[in-house]
C-alpha cells in the first residue's frame, strides 16, 4: 500500500498529520525532564523522516535561511574554544537538530495547523500539571506558586499565556464555525486559572501587549497601504515614546508593584550585572554554547549557592542576549538578535507594506510575544523550547514555498471529416 506524499507534506492536505506532529513536539518540549528521552526521540520522529519523503521540497531555495544555517554552524563551531567542549558538542548538536525539525514544519504545516495542533497540546500539558498540583516556595520574593509537573512557576504561566493567545488567534481567524468556541473554551479556562495561580509576572504583562499587537494589526486591514505605514510609524513612535517616559516618570516601579515586584525583579538585575562582568573576560566568542553553568566551575557554583538552587542545573541570567552573550559572545548575540527582529519584522512589514494576511497577524503575535519574554527568560536560545520553535518557524515561513505544478496529460483528439463540405469549427 502506497501513502501519498500529500497526507505527509502538503499543507492542505496533512491537517491531521500536522496536528499530531505538533501535539508531539509541545509535550516533548514541556515535559522531556520528566518522562526522559523517549519525548525527544517521539519529536525528532515526527520530522526528521520527512526529510527523506521528498528531500528536493527542502532544498529549493535554501538560501533564503543563510542566517539561521549560519547561527547553527557558529554555534557547533563553539566547541573548539569551549571550556566544556563535551558540553558544547552535545548540546550544539541538540540545538542544530531543533532548527532543522523547524524548518520542516514551516515547509509542511500550515499556520492554522501550527494553532490548531498548539492548543490540543497546550490543553494535555497544562491538563496533567493540573493533576500533579505542586506548589513551591519562591524563597527570592516570599511567594508560593502554582509549579505543575515543570517545577517552574514561569514555565506554567509561559503555557497559560500561550494557550490564551493562541485560542484568541483561533477564533478571530481559523474558526470554521460555532462550535469553536465550545471547545476552546475549556482552554481558555484552563489556561486564565493556571496563569492567576502561576503568579508569573512576565506571562501575565506579555499577554495583553501581543494581543493589542494583533488587534492593531487586524483594524489595519480597512486601511490602505498608504495609511496602513502611517499607521505603523505613528504607533512606533508613540511605543518607543511610552517606554521613555514610564521609564522617566517612574511608571515601571509602579507597575512592577502590581505584580508584587521592585525594581529588582527579584533578584534579575543582579544577574543581569553578573552575566555582564562573566562577559567581559570572553568579549567576542564567549565561553562556548551551553559551556558556562557547568558544575565544578567557581562561577556557576557561587551563583547557585546565592539563589538557593540545590539541584545545581537548569538555571541562567534570565535575559537571553546576556545568556547569549556569555556563551557565544557578541558574533552570537548579534546573529540570534537578527534572527529574532527578523522573523518579528518579517511579518509587520507582511501586513503593513504587502497585501494584509491573518497567517502574518498570528505569527507576528507569537513571535512578539517570544520577543518580549526573551528580556526576562531563556527560552530561544536552548533546544527543546517551544518559543525557539515558533522564532524558528516564523523566519522560515518568511521564505517562498515551492508550489506544485500540476502535470499536463495529452489528451488524444479525434480527427473529424468535414460535413457536407464545411471545415469543422475551430475548438
Amino acid at each position: 500500500m502506497k501513502i501519498p506524499k500529500s497526507i505527509l507534506l502538503d499543507p492542505e492536505a496533512n491537517k491531521a498529520y500536522g496536528a499530531f506532529a505538533v501535539v508531539v513536539s509541545i509535550f516533548a518540549f514541556a515535559y522531556s525532564t520528566n518522562f526522559g528521552q523517549i519525548t525527544i526521540l517521539a519529536y525528532y520522529a515526527v520530522w526528521l523522516p520527512l526529510l527523506f519523503v521528498d528531500y528536493r521540497r527542502f532544498t529549493w531555495k535554501l538560501s533564503y535561511a543563510w542566517l539561521p544555517i549560519l547561527f547553527a554552524a557558529y554555534v557547533c563551531l563553539s566547541v573548539f574554544w569551549s571550556q566544556a567542549a563535551g558540553t558544547s558538542a552535545r548540546a550544539s548538536v541538540q540545538y542544530a537538530s531543533h532548527i532543522v525539525c523547524a524548518y520542516v514544519a514551516a515547509r509542511t504545516i500550515s499556520v492554522r495547523t501550527l494553532v490548531l495542533g498548539s492548543l490540543i497540546g497546550i490543553f494535555f500539558v497544562l491538563l496533567y500539571s493540573l493533576k500533579v498540583n505542586a506548589y513551591a516556595l519562591d524563597i527570592i520574593d516570599g511567594t508560593f506558586n502554582f509549579v505543575g509537573a515543570f517545577a517552574s512557576k514561569n514555565q506554567v504561566g509561559f503555557f497559560s499565556s500561550l494557550g490564551i493567545f493562541l485560542s484568541v488567534v483561533f477564533l478571530m481567524f481559523y474558526r470554521r464555525n460555532w462550535l469553536s468556541f465550545f471547545w476552546t473554551a475549556p482552554i481558555i479556562l484552563m489556561s486564565a486559572y493556571m496563569l492567576a495561580i502561576a503568579h508569573s509576572a512576565t506571562s501575565v504583562a506579555s499577554l495583553p501587549a501581543v494581543l493589542g499587537i494583533v488587534i492593531l494589526l487586524t483594524m489595519s486591514r480597512v486601511l490602505s497601504r498608504r495609511y496602513r505605514r502611517v499607521l505603523f510609524v505613528v504607533g512606533g513612535g508613540a511605543l518607543v515614546g511610552g517606554v521613555v517616559a514610564a521609564l522617566n516618570l517612574g511608571l515601571l516601579d509602579v507597575v512592577l508593584g502590581i505584580f508584587g515586584k521592585d525594581s529588582t525583579l527579584t533578584g534579575r538585575t543582579y544577574l543581569w550585572q553578573q552575566g555582564w562582568e562573566a562577559a567581559q573576560l570572553h568579549p567576542l566568542l564567549g565561553y562556548g554554547y551551553a559551556a558556562y553553568w557547568v558544575q565544578g566551575f567557581a562561577d556557576p557554583e557561587r551563583l547557585w549557592a546565592e539563589f538557593y538552587i540545590t539541584t545545581r542545573t537548569g538555571f541562567h541570567f534570565h535575559n537571553t542576549y546576556i545568556e547569549t552573550l556569555v556563551e557565544i559572545g557578541f558574533v552570537g548575540v548579534t546573529m540570534l538578535a537578527l534572527i529574532i527582529l527578523r522573523a518579528f519584522y518579517g511579518h509587520i512589514s507582511k501586513v503593513v507594506f504587502g497585501a494584509w494576511n491573518a497567517d502574518s497577524v498570528v505569527l507576528a503575535g507569537a513571535v512578539g510575544l517570544m520577543l518580549i519574554r526573551s528580556f526576562f527568560e531563556v527560552e530561544i536560545l536552548g533546544p527543546y523550547f517551544m518559543a525557539s520553535f515558533i522564532v524558528y518557524y516564523g523566519l522560515f515561513k518568511l521564505s517562498p514555498m515551492p508550489v506544485a505544478r500540476r502535470r499536463r496529460v495529452a489528451v488524444p483528439v479525434q480527427d473529424e471529416k468535414p460535413a457536407a463540405g464545411h471545415m469543422p469549427a475551430p475548438v
